[in-house]
């Protein structure tokens, strides 16, 4: 680790320039005169956390109390959250989990095989929105792992509700011509919305990147009672190599 970075600076002197460089699209009014598309759904996965971690904020990076980061290309992940008719989404917690760099999630399960988790990475986080919708993760880029290319997790939950259950995609990744999942989204328009680009950090000494992404959910919850917020198309892959994955339980 270079001993003249300090991560807790680098970040706040990020959100600083965040906040600073995306004010204006945060107050234009009229930004959205027109209803937006909704953010195509993705299965969840048979991964997302069946014991939360105890920190669950949205630096995945650094653990509890760690002075030690995980392994990977830091990525500063912001965007907002909007409803369909182009108001921001005030007090929505938007939900972050995904695989190490070698590929294993935090649940039990979710270890791919041969390897070990990354015993310094959160693996999942959570934002809770303001009044401009806006959301941001520090995380590492994601990884492919099997047959799957490179993403993030997330899900969107309104009054304890979930809104929106999706992946998020590197445009870099060869595997995005692919992938079962992503391209289970059978219109261009709307597969393309689900790809963002990854690009340096300006100023970064240490390689670190930025992606930006904005979500829109609907205006009603996912359906549990058909469970499409927890399944969907699978891989028949698994981190762990033990064949098929299975719903969340």
């Amino acid at each position: 680790m270079n001993p003249h970075f300090c991560p807790e600076c680098h970040r706040r002197q990020f959100l600083k320039r965040a906040l600073l460089g995306s004010a204006a699209l945060f107050t234009a009014p009229g930004a959205f005169a027109e209803s937006l598309a909704a953010t195509p759904f993705q299965t969840e996965g048979p991964f997302y956390p069946n014991e939360l971690p105890l920190d669950t904020d949205n630096d995945l990076i650094l653990l509890n109390d760690s002075l030690d980061p995980s392994i990977g290309e830091i990525t500063h992940l912001s965007g907002q959250v909007f409803n369909e008719n182009g108001s921001p989404a005030r007090g929505v917690v938007v939900e972050l989990w995904q695989a190490d760099a070698k590929g294993c999630y935090i649940h039990t399960e979710g270890a791919a095989r041969g390897e070990e988790r990354d015993p310094n990475f959160q693996g999942y986080g959570r934002f809770l929105t303001a009044s401009d919708g806006r959301y941001y993760f520090r995380a590492i880029r994601p990884v492919p792992y099997g047959p799957r290319t490179a993403h993030f997790h997330l899900a969107v939950n309104k009054g304890g509700k979930r809104m929106l259950t999706t992946q998020l995609y590197d445009s870099s990744q060869k595997l995005n011509k692919t992938d079962r999942i992503l391209n289970s989204v059978e219109d261009p328009k709307a597969r393309a919305s689900l790809i963002t680009d990854f690009k340096p950090l300006e100023g970064s000494q240490a390689g670190e990147l930025t992606a930006h992404w904005n979500i829109v959910i609907g205006r009603t919850p996912e359906d549990p009672k058909s469970d499409r917020g927890r399944r969907g198309p699978g891989t028949g892959f698994r981190p762990d190599g033990k064949g098929k994955g299975k719903g969340k339980r």
